[in-house]
């Protein structure tokens, strides 16, 4: 990286591709949209952009594609997860947390330093830290990550090649006439411009097997075991909205619904990634992690 760290977040990068800009400052403002104009040229003017070199930019710096810029993301008015991050297990190669609700795995968007990556890096003084999978921000539960880089993709691997046992939670109300347990098997696909997936026909790529652990009470939902054969994103949403029972509090399945400006905390996704289990490539041993959380209903439920 041409940038150091700064409070335990990466630097990021764009690269210029060939097109027909002539300064680096119309590049940006296209690249960027929802930046103003003014922004990105008082960023050049104080040189908070760099290219591979380390050597700062400048609003009328003449554009020459084929290479990187670095800069530090910005996010302003970021809004704190006011959020506990337990830690379930720590060594020199492993850190297993339990991730809350409404907390990102890493930066994107509109959430940069109050994301899990960035605070056990800044709070635990770990800068090499990094992710060894990946959950929805909207999702809770067990998550892993790699402290010594030497190891990252050696338990990266295993998930790679389905060698991790995955068992999720979920609180939906089911249809009549579903019967369970279950296999649900789909092709699923990204919807281009936006941020959900939807089935398509075709040969599956995806699968989860859906047990009933608590039937529907007076409240109508009921408690489900999802165990996913695959890791597609969104798979666990999407596939139980495909069963005509999508989890309850998404915001995504079966309509994307229009964002929120806040978050309500009343109402999470009710989807825990209760444990993981698998056998440790450096030394051989099971390990098995189990989220302390539970999914309680303590709010009104999205419609």
């Amino acid at each position: 990286m041409v940038l150091p760290e700064r409070d335990g977040i990466p630097p990021s990068r764009v690269y210029l591709t060939r097109g027909p800009w002539k300064t680096l400052l119309e590049f940006l403002c296209e690249r960027f949209p929802r930046i103003p104009p003014a922004v990105l040229r008082q960023r050049l003017q104080a040189g908070e952009i760099v290219d591979d070199h380390g050597a700062a930019q400048a609003p009328d710096s003449a554009y020459v594609p084929e290479r990187w810029l670095w800069y530090y993301r910005e996010v302003p008015d970021e809004a704190a997860v006011p959020f506990e991050l337990p830690i379930l297990h720590r060594d020199s190669r492993l850190l297993v947390v339990d991730k809350p609700h409404f907390m990102a795995t890493t930066p994107g968007g509109r959430h940069l330093r109050h994301t899990a990556l960035v605070r056990l890096r800044r709070e635990l003084d770990l800068p090499s830290l990094s992710p060894i999978h990946r959950l929805d921000r909207d999702t809770a539960g067990v998550l892993m990550f790699c402290i010594d880089p030497a190891y990252r993709g050696r338990y990266q691997a295993l998930f790679q090649s389905r060698e991790v046992e995955k068992e999720y939670e979920a609180l939906a109300v089911p249809p009549a006439g579903l019967v369970f347990p279950l296999v649900h098997r789909s092709r699923l696909e990204e919807v281009p411009g936006r941020f959900i997936m939807r089935e398509a026909a075709g040969v599956p790529n995806s699968e989860t097997r859906i047990e009933l652990l608590r039937a529907p009470g007076d409240a109508a939902w009921a408690r489900f075991r999802l165990l996913p054969r695959t890791g597609r994103k969104h798979q666990l949403r999407a596939h139980m909205s495909a069963l005509g029972m999508p989890i309850l509090n998404d915001a995504f399945y079966p309509e994307m619904r229009a964002p929120a400006d806040e978050d309500d905390y009343r109402r999470p996704l009710q989807l825990l990634a209760r444990s993981v289990v698998f056998r440790d490539p450096v030394d051989g041993r099971l390990r098995c992690y189990e989220s302390r959380r539970d999914l309680v209903l303590a709010g009104p439920v999205a419609g």
